[in-house]
């Protein structure tokens, strides 16, 4: 079991480069995702730890393993039916001088989320049109993972609609590839959401769900912030379910304005227009879901 001397060490570390936090109880956590690495060094796991002091290579391992989230093909279903027909009408009128997109898929682990994007914008976008993902995460495992764009069965298995499998996947080997037609839409960058944010421009979405759950209420409030210039001014960003109630500092409350989508709250910039209506009794357009 981790000693607590070395649990205290992790989540300092943890805290310290991601700003993620890792209280008490969550030693099983730690454990079950470095015994792994500890034994690849044939160490146990305290003197692992103690290693951690003077190897940037394993520390960076560590950040990995403590880093990824839980994530699946059109997850929650409800976001991604928001997007393609409330959200979406309203930005290709905005947009209809550029025909382009850009969506952010922040933290966005081993990539199903940014590829689930990606399959909703190659069947709903007009002809002539472009967009760019940019997928971003602090661990540069995942971020090698959504390069390659394969999955497991498993994974593949959870939310992905058959046709779609068919449609945009071949296999190869014990994997399933996704295409090379969207990965090439896909922009990967390494980054970590506490830091500044350099050189992404603005977005016409931002998907950030299931990711502020992790950090104190500081650090929730300082992303926020920093995300308002990256949305564009008639833009949507979305989180997770549990976190569209966050109690946030007077600037914020009057800066972000919430938006009901049928199920999904979406934040926009204060001033921007009203939309997102979305139709009743409406399927994910063409997904199978």
């Amino acid at each position: 079991m981790t000693t607590p001397t070395a649990f205290a060490s992790v989540s300092a570390l943890v805290r310290r480069e991601t700003s993620m936090i890792y209280d008490e109880g969550k030693e099983y956590l730690v454990e079950a995702r470095l015994a792994p690495l500890a034994a690849a060094k044939g160490l146990r796991l305290e003197e692992y730890v103690a290693r951690l002091a003077f190897d940037a290579v394993e520390r960076q391992k560590v950040i990995d393993a403590l880093t990824i989230n839980e994530t699946s093909f059109f997850r929650d279903h409800t976001p991604y039916q928001a997007f393609t027909d409330a959200m979406l009408p309203p930005l290709l009128d905005a947009r209809a001088h550029t025909r382009r997109l850009r969506i952010w898929s922040a933290a966005c682990s081993s990539g199903q989320e940014a590829y689930s994007i990606a399959m909703l914008l190659d069947q709903h976008l007009p002809a002539g049109w472009d967009y760019e993902i940019v997928a971003t995460d602090i661990s540069t495992q995942m971020l090698e993972r959504v390069r390659n764009g394969r999955f497991s069965q498993v994974e593949v298995n959870r939310g992905l609609p058959a046709t779609s499998l068919v449609r945009y996947f071949t296999r190869e080997g014990r994997e399933w590839e996704i295409s090379e037609r969207l990965r090439s839409h896909i922009t990967v960058r390494h980054l970590n959401l506490a830091a500044p944010y350099v050189g992404l421009g603005t977005f016409d979405v931002i998907w950030l769900r299931n990711v502020l759950i992790y950090f104190d209420a500081e650090t929730k409030a300082d992303i926020m912030r920093r995300m308002l210039p990256m949305l564009a001014l008639d833009g949507f960003l979305l989180l997770g379910s549990s976190e569209t109630t966050l109690d946030m500092p007077a600037d914020l409350a009057t800066a972000w304005r919430r938006e009901t989508i049928g199920r999904v709250q979406a934040h926009r910039r204060a001033g921007a227009p009203t939309g997102g209506t979305l139709p009743t009794s409406t399927p994910l357009a063409r997904t199978g879901a």
